[in-house]
């Protein structure tokens, strides 16, 4: 919901965002904030 990447994403894969952001979430606490890392990196990468 930040900058629309887990939505971006979930449109891209024709997923609903909703479970995209929750599957973003469990991996953000169970890789000690790697993927933190990762989405500010395809924030800046995807197109608007």
């Amino acid at each position: 919901m930040v900058a629309g990447v887990c939505g971006g994403i979930g449109q891209y894969l024709k997923w609903d965002p909703t479970i995209v952001r929750i599957i973003f979430l469990v991996l953000i606490f169970s890789s000690f904030g790697t993927m933190v890392l990762i989405y500010f990196i395809l924030a800046l990468i995807m197109p608007d």
